[in-house]
């Protein structure tokens, strides 16, 4: 049996293997496109729904203090990331920053439906409980947050906070 000469063929066989080779770099990036889309869609589906949840329960709460005109309605929370300095700013993607917004006013869900002119009582209590606050496993990641400015208006209590990645003590 005798076998066909291969040089005729080495061009042919050269641009098979460019095309095999092309066709799988394209379906990496478009892989890692589609990946990409999918994480996004991800986290705008997490951040509205945590959105429909807090508008819900704003929604019971106001309708249980819509009778009362003096009381805390509803807690407003912000996270700060300009006043930090450079070397320790930390930068929280949407899911966190929802997350750890959702566990401080869990913390400070103990001013609804206090009376606005007695809030100083509690502000206290609830700046020391929140300054020693370690937040644990957020998403795999430890922190802790500082009140910086605590404002109340028109039954809101906004509260801008900044949030630091919490280190350990050696031991």
């Amino acid at each position: 049996m005798r076998l066909p000469p291969f040089q005729r063929y080495t061009r042919f066989i050269q641009l098979l293997g460019v095309l095999l080779a092309g066709m799988l770099v394209g379906a990496a990036i478009l892989n890692t496109l589609h990946i990409a889309k999918f994480q996004h869609m991800y986290n705008v589906n997490r951040g509205l729904q945590e959105q429909l949840e807090q508008y819900e329960q704003d929604i019971k709460y106001l309708n249980h203090f819509k009778s009362q005109h003096t009381v805390i309605k509803s807690i407003k929370l912000r996270i700060e990331n300009g006043s930090v300095s450079e070397q320790n700013r930390l930068q929280l993607d949407e899911l966190t920053e929802s997350e750890l917004i959702k566990r401080v006013k869990e913390n400070l869900s103990i001013f609804l439906g206090k009376s606005i002119y007695d809030i100083d009582s509690d502000a206290q209590l609830a700046r020391n409980l929140l300054k020693s606050m370690v937040y644990r496993d957020v998403y795999g990641k430890d922190y802790t947050i500082e009140l910086k400015t605590v404002l109340l208006v028109d039954n809101v209590l906004q509260i801008w906070m900044t949030v630091k990645a919490y280190a350990r003590p050696p031991g």
